[in-house]
Protein backbone atom coordinates (compact mmCIF):
# COMPACT_ATOMS: atom_id res chain seq x y z
CA UNK A 1 0.00 0.00 0.00
CA UNK A 2 0.70 3.38 -0.58
CA UNK A 3 1.50 4.74 3.10
CA UNK A 4 3.99 1.71 3.73
CA UNK A 5 6.69 3.46 1.42
CA UNK A 6 7.26 6.01 3.81
CA UNK A 7 6.96 3.77 6.82
CA UNK A 8 9.09 1.62 5.33
CA UNK A 9 11.37 4.16 4.73
CA UNK A 10 11.58 5.82 8.21
CA UNK A 11 11.86 2.58 10.02
CA UNK A 12 14.54 2.21 7.93
CA UNK A 13 16.30 4.98 8.68
CA UNK A 14 15.73 5.17 12.80
CA UNK A 15 16.47 1.35 12.72
CA UNK A 16 20.67 2.48 10.68
CA UNK A 17 20.22 5.34 13.04
CA UNK A 18 20.17 3.45 15.91
CA UNK A 19 22.77 1.14 14.85
CA UNK A 20 25.50 4.12 13.71
CA UNK A 21 27.92 5.42 16.35
CA UNK A 22 28.70 8.74 17.60
CA UNK A 23 31.87 9.44 17.72
CA UNK A 24 33.90 12.09 18.65
CA UNK A 25 37.02 11.71 16.58
CA UNK A 26 38.24 13.86 14.13
CA UNK A 27 39.40 14.10 10.40
CA UNK A 28 43.05 13.90 10.98
CA UNK A 29 45.65 14.93 7.52
CA UNK A 30 47.09 11.35 8.36
CA UNK A 31 43.65 9.93 6.95
CA UNK A 32 44.35 11.49 4.10
CA UNK A 33 47.71 10.44 3.43
CA UNK A 34 46.77 6.89 1.64
CA UNK A 35 44.30 8.41 -0.75
CA UNK A 36 45.45 9.30 -4.31
CA UNK A 37 46.67 13.16 -4.82
CA UNK A 38 43.27 14.77 -6.06
CA UNK A 39 41.25 12.59 -3.95
CA UNK A 40 43.39 14.16 -1.04
CA UNK A 41 43.55 17.50 -2.45
CA UNK A 42 39.81 17.65 -2.53
CA UNK A 43 39.37 16.91 1.12
CA UNK A 44 42.92 18.48 2.62
CA UNK A 45 41.18 22.29 0.63
CA UNK A 46 37.89 21.36 0.91
CA UNK A 47 37.71 22.13 5.07
CA UNK A 48 37.22 18.72 6.68
CA UNK A 49 40.71 17.70 8.32
CA UNK A 50 39.62 18.54 12.24
CA UNK A 51 35.81 17.60 11.50
CA UNK A 52 33.85 15.43 13.27
CA UNK A 53 34.10 11.49 11.73
CA UNK A 54 30.58 11.18 10.62
CA UNK A 55 28.51 7.69 10.67
CA UNK A 56 25.79 8.61 8.46
CA UNK A 57 25.12 11.43 6.47
CA UNK A 58 20.89 13.10 5.95
CA UNK A 59 20.60 15.11 2.36
CA UNK A 60 17.06 16.35 2.02
CA UNK A 61 15.93 17.64 -1.37
CA UNK A 62 13.55 20.11 -2.87
CA UNK A 63 11.67 20.90 -5.69
CA UNK A 64 14.48 18.39 -7.81
CA UNK A 65 13.83 18.48 -11.59
CA UNK A 66 13.38 14.26 -12.16
CA UNK A 67 12.58 12.53 -15.37
CA UNK A 68 11.02 9.01 -14.35
CA UNK A 69 11.58 7.16 -17.49
CA UNK A 70 13.40 9.38 -21.05
CA UNK A 71 9.99 9.58 -22.84
CA UNK A 72 8.26 11.27 -19.88
CA UNK A 73 8.46 15.09 -18.86
CA UNK A 74 10.16 16.09 -15.61
CA UNK A 75 8.42 16.45 -12.58
CA UNK A 76 9.11 18.14 -9.21
CA UNK A 77 9.99 16.43 -6.05
CA UNK A 78 11.21 15.87 -3.15
CA UNK A 79 14.03 13.91 -2.56
CA UNK A 80 14.72 12.92 1.38
CA UNK A 81 17.81 10.46 1.03
CA UNK A 82 20.22 8.60 4.02
CA UNK A 83 23.99 7.17 3.51
CA UNK A 84 25.62 5.16 6.53
CA UNK A 85 29.08 4.34 6.81
CA UNK A 86 29.27 0.80 9.23
CA UNK A 87 28.34 -1.06 6.19
CA UNK A 88 27.74 0.87 2.55
CA UNK A 89 23.29 1.91 2.81
CA UNK A 90 21.45 4.22 1.27
CA UNK A 91 17.72 4.93 1.45
CA UNK A 92 15.68 7.43 -0.67
CA UNK A 93 12.40 8.61 -0.65
CA UNK A 94 10.30 10.21 -3.27
CA UNK A 95 7.46 12.28 -2.61
CA UNK A 96 5.34 14.19 -5.21
CA UNK A 97 2.74 13.89 -7.62
CA UNK A 98 2.68 13.23 -11.76
CA UNK A 99 -0.29 15.02 -12.90
CA UNK A 100 -1.91 16.30 -10.10
CA UNK A 101 -1.99 12.15 -8.56
CA UNK A 102 0.41 11.56 -5.65
CA UNK A 103 3.48 9.05 -6.02
CA UNK A 104 6.34 7.99 -3.79
CA UNK A 105 8.78 5.77 -4.45
CA UNK A 106 11.67 4.01 -2.04
CA UNK A 107 14.81 3.57 -3.44
CA UNK A 108 17.17 1.42 -0.71
CA UNK A 109 20.34 -0.30 -0.64
CA UNK A 110 20.24 -2.58 2.72
CA UNK A 111 22.51 -5.50 3.85
CA UNK A 112 23.37 -5.99 0.34
CA UNK A 113 19.89 -5.83 -1.71
CA UNK A 114 18.75 -3.02 -3.75
CA UNK A 115 15.33 -2.19 -4.62
CA UNK A 116 13.16 0.35 -6.20
CA UNK A 117 9.19 0.52 -5.81
CA UNK A 118 7.06 3.20 -7.44
CA UNK A 119 3.51 3.23 -6.42
CA UNK A 120 1.04 5.82 -7.85
CA UNK A 121 -2.41 6.80 -6.14
CA UNK A 122 -1.91 4.96 -3.44
CA UNK A 123 -2.56 1.42 -4.71
CA UNK A 124 -1.06 1.32 -8.64
CA UNK A 125 2.50 -0.39 -8.57
CA UNK A 126 4.60 1.31 -11.28
CA UNK A 127 7.77 -0.43 -10.84
CA UNK A 128 9.31 -2.88 -8.29
CA UNK A 129 12.75 -3.55 -9.38
CA UNK A 130 15.13 -6.35 -7.85
CA UNK A 131 17.89 -8.28 -8.70
CA UNK A 132 21.52 -8.45 -9.36
CA UNK A 133 21.49 -5.16 -11.59
CA UNK A 134 19.89 -3.61 -8.51
CA UNK A 135 22.52 -4.55 -6.12
CA UNK A 136 25.47 -3.61 -8.16
CA UNK A 137 23.59 -0.16 -9.20
CA UNK A 138 22.65 0.71 -5.95
CA UNK A 139 26.69 -0.22 -4.47
CA UNK A 140 28.34 2.28 -7.04
CA UNK A 141 25.59 4.70 -6.42
CA UNK A 142 26.75 5.12 -2.94
CA UNK A 143 29.96 5.05 -4.37
CA UNK A 144 29.90 8.35 -6.31
CA UNK A 145 28.42 9.89 -3.15
CA UNK A 146 31.45 9.20 -0.89
CA UNK A 147 33.23 12.34 -1.27
CA UNK A 148 30.02 14.17 0.15
CA UNK A 149 30.90 11.29 3.31
CA UNK A 150 34.44 11.39 3.90
CA UNK A 151 33.86 8.66 6.19
CA UNK A 152 32.97 6.18 3.69
CA UNK A 153 35.79 7.30 1.53
CA UNK A 154 38.49 6.08 3.77
CA UNK A 155 36.80 2.58 4.96
CA UNK A 156 38.41 -0.45 3.94
CA UNK A 157 35.77 -1.59 2.21
CA UNK A 158 37.01 1.39 -0.89
CA UNK A 159 39.92 1.16 -2.46
CA UNK A 160 41.33 4.03 -4.49
CA UNK A 161 43.93 3.91 -8.07
CA UNK A 162 45.86 6.91 -8.85
CA UNK A 163 45.16 8.00 -12.51
CA UNK A 164 46.81 11.53 -12.58
CA UNK A 165 46.42 14.72 -10.99
CA UNK A 166 42.48 15.49 -11.62
CA UNK A 167 41.28 11.96 -12.47
CA UNK A 168 41.43 8.45 -9.81
CA UNK A 169 39.25 5.50 -9.83
CA UNK A 170 37.51 4.19 -6.94
CA UNK A 171 36.39 0.46 -6.12
CA UNK A 172 33.65 -0.70 -4.15
CA UNK A 173 33.24 -4.38 -2.68
CA UNK A 174 30.77 -5.72 0.20
CA UNK A 175 28.35 -8.78 0.06
CA UNK A 176 30.23 -10.17 -2.67
CA UNK A 177 29.36 -7.38 -4.83
CA UNK A 178 32.13 -5.14 -6.68
CA UNK A 179 31.81 -1.90 -8.94
CA UNK A 180 33.40 1.31 -9.59
CA UNK A 181 34.55 4.30 -11.66
CA UNK A 182 36.55 7.32 -12.32
CA UNK A 183 36.18 10.77 -9.89
CA UNK A 184 37.39 13.94 -11.98
CA UNK A 185 38.35 16.71 -10.32
CA UNK A 186 39.07 20.29 -11.01
CA UNK A 187 42.85 21.94 -10.85
CA UNK A 188 41.98 23.45 -7.49
CA UNK A 189 40.57 20.38 -6.03
CA UNK A 190 36.85 20.61 -6.54
CA UNK A 191 35.53 17.23 -7.45
CA UNK A 192 33.48 17.63 -11.20
CA UNK A 193 31.96 14.36 -11.86
CA UNK A 194 31.76 10.31 -11.16
CA UNK A 195 31.61 8.19 -14.25
CA UNK A 196 30.81 4.44 -13.98
CA UNK A 197 30.24 1.63 -16.39
CA UNK A 198 28.42 -0.52 -13.92
CA UNK A 199 24.82 0.38 -13.51
CA UNK A 200 21.91 -1.10 -15.59
CA UNK A 201 19.63 1.01 -16.46
CA UNK A 202 16.11 -0.46 -16.14
CA UNK A 203 12.91 0.99 -17.39
CA UNK A 204 9.59 0.92 -15.69
CA UNK A 205 8.80 -1.86 -17.54
CA UNK A 206 11.53 -3.82 -16.71
CA UNK A 207 13.51 -3.82 -19.25
CA UNK A 208 17.46 -3.43 -18.65
CA UNK A 209 20.57 -1.65 -20.87
CA UNK A 210 23.42 -0.95 -19.65
CA UNK A 211 24.46 2.94 -20.29
CA UNK A 212 27.53 4.74 -18.94
CA UNK A 213 26.46 6.78 -15.78
CA UNK A 214 28.11 10.41 -14.23
CA UNK A 215 26.99 12.29 -10.92
CA UNK A 216 27.90 15.90 -11.48
CA UNK A 217 29.19 18.41 -8.40
CA UNK A 218 29.21 22.07 -9.17
CA UNK A 219 28.66 25.59 -7.72
CA UNK A 220 30.90 24.91 -4.75
CA UNK A 221 30.45 26.76 -2.20
CA UNK A 222 31.88 26.92 1.78
CA UNK A 223 29.18 26.29 4.19
CA UNK A 224 29.47 25.52 7.97
CA UNK A 225 33.61 25.88 6.92
CA UNK A 226 33.14 23.06 4.41
CA UNK A 227 33.38 23.47 0.74
CA UNK A 228 30.33 21.52 -0.55
CA UNK A 229 28.36 21.67 -4.27
CA UNK A 230 25.38 23.32 -4.09
CA UNK A 231 24.45 21.83 -7.65
CA UNK A 232 23.94 18.15 -8.44
CA UNK A 233 22.97 16.05 -11.54
CA UNK A 234 22.81 12.50 -12.36
CA UNK A 235 22.74 11.94 -15.85
CA UNK A 236 22.26 8.59 -18.31
CA UNK A 237 24.90 8.75 -21.63
CA UNK A 238 22.59 6.90 -23.89
CA UNK A 239 23.59 6.61 -27.71
CA UNK A 240 20.86 8.76 -28.44
CA UNK A 241 22.35 11.97 -26.05
CA UNK A 242 22.83 12.65 -22.61
CA UNK A 243 19.34 12.54 -20.54
CA UNK A 244 19.78 14.81 -17.26
CA UNK A 245 17.21 12.69 -15.22
CA UNK A 246 18.06 14.05 -11.59
CA UNK A 247 18.93 18.33 -11.25
CA UNK A 248 19.11 19.30 -8.07
CA UNK A 249 20.17 23.59 -7.14
CA UNK A 250 18.05 23.25 -3.49
CA UNK A 251 18.99 20.64 -0.52
CA UNK A 252 20.93 20.31 2.57
CA UNK A 253 23.64 17.86 4.26
CA UNK A 254 23.35 16.81 7.34
CA UNK A 255 25.68 14.84 9.16
CA UNK A 256 25.72 12.66 12.73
Amino acid sequence: MFPRLKADFQQIAEEQLARAAISDVVFTHEDWKPLPSPVRKYFETGGFTGKPKMSSMNIIFSKVNFILSPKKPAISIDYTQYNFVQQPTRIALIDTKMYGIPFQGLDSYVDGEGSMKGVLAKMFTLFNQRGEEMDQASLVTFLSETLLLPSAAIQSYITWEPIDDTHARANISYYGITAGGIFSFRDNGECLSFTTDDRTAIGMDGTKQRVRWSAYMEDYKLIDGVRQPTHLKAVWHYDSGDLVYFDSRNFQVKYQ
